[in-house]
């Protein structure tokens, strides 16, 4: 029987209460697409990899020209999910502590007693949205990154711990780029996806015309708590994962290290970075998330696949001549699962499929 094999693979022998787990993690994946879609026209793979991402506790980078409602599915997402949100509208002007906070002078009306007390910024959510993220300079970045890593804001020497569960899910236009910045290569890397979100199709788009051009207004209604929904991320961290799926993970990820001694010959030409080890922890955590949504109990290839593109492709540096070809790396990425095939790797051979 082939490992790779998802119809005959044999389910983990979880205890009634992890299954039962799935079961509501299941359950609330569907309710959750459900009440977004009172709101959000079409767009089903963009919502369902933002699920993905908070059900594995992750940051997340939408990425889409101007229009396609990336702000308004963030802030409808949070609206399901009984958290609290804010929203921070990056600017060139904007500093450190406009976002984490400040400690502020006061003075006590009845004692006269003088000190300082901190003010918490925008960044003090459980969901935050970064809009336009690459419009804010590298000062500011900086000061977000410390608390996409740490899950913690530093004002005046002292750290200050940011709400349990912490999401920041962030917008950038590709095609504008005066008085931008771009993001820095380890900031990229704390993103456990990036999402491309395209146009929508004809149909969607009367559809968007029918909802937004009158007075009807989509109501929204929470679905899950704070508390259930850390139930389910822990769920999701309990699933299984066989080696043969951690080898396949790892064959993709080292495949496209064309500085290491282990690179895909093909990635050598269009590629001058690869992946690190952190873009497999996050295919393993993001394939773990999607076969729980599929209904299965276990990790399969193909749930690994279904999260290689928006793992991958912001970890990927593609050369010049990559881009005089017109070669992306969701291409390269899509030439990667193609070329690796999981039964060589299962079998200890190279893991390329044969010419």
């Amino acid at each position: 029987m082939s490992p790779t094999n998802t119809d005959s693979a044999t389910p983990s022998s979880g205890d009634a209460s992890s299954l039962a787990s799935l079961d509501k993690l299941r359950a609330a994946h569907q309710r959750l697409r459900t009440e977004l879609s009172n709101v959000i026209v079409g767009q089903h793979e963009v919502v369902d990899q933002l699920l993905l991402a908070i059900l594995c506790r992750g940051h997340c980078l939408l990425e889409g020209v101007p229009g396609l409602a990336k702000t308004l599915m963030i802030s409808s997402l949070a609206r399901t999910l009984e958290l609290s949100f804010n929203r921070i509208q990056f600017t060139p002007d904007l500093m450190p502590s406009d976002i984490t906070g400040a400690d502020l002078f006061h003075i006590d009306p009845e004692s006269g007693q003088r000190s300082f007390r901190f003010a918490k910024g925008p960044l003090f959510a459980n969901v935050v949205l970064a809009d336009e993220i690459n419009r804010t300079p590298p000062k500011t970045q900086a000061a977000l990154l410390e608390s996409m890593v740490e899950r913690q804001v530093t004002a005046g020497g002292t750290r200050h711990e940011l709400p349990d569960p912490f999401f920041v899910l962030a917008t950038q236009n590709p095609i504008e780029q005066e008085g931008t910045y771009q993001l820095p290569e380890a900031q990229l890397d704390r993103f456990m996806f990036m999402i491309r979100v395209p146009y929508p199709t004809k149909d969607e788009e009367r559809e968007i015309l029918r909802r937004t051009t009158g007075n009807a207004v989509g109501e929204l209604t929470a679905v899950l708590t704070r508390d259930e929904l850390l139930e389910l991320q822990r769920a999701v961290r309990e699933i299984p994962v066989g080696d043969h799926v951690l080898d396949y993970v790892l064959a993709l990820t080292r495949g496209t290290r064309v500085r290491s001694d282990e690179p895909l010959e093909f990635l050598r030409e269009w590629v001058s970075w690869g992946a690190g080890p952190r873009a497999s922890q996050f295919l393993v955590v993001g394939a773990k998330a999607h076969a729980a949504i599929a209904g299965r109990d276990h990790v399969a290839v193909e749930d690994v696949r279904a999260v290689v593109k928006p793992v991958l492709r912001h970890r990927i540096v593609t050369t010049f001549a990559a881009g005089a070809e017109g070669i992306t790396s969701d291409s390269l990425l899509d030439r990667l699962v193609q070329e690796v095939d999981p039964e060589a790797v299962v079998s200890g051979t190279a893991g390329v499929r044969a010419s």
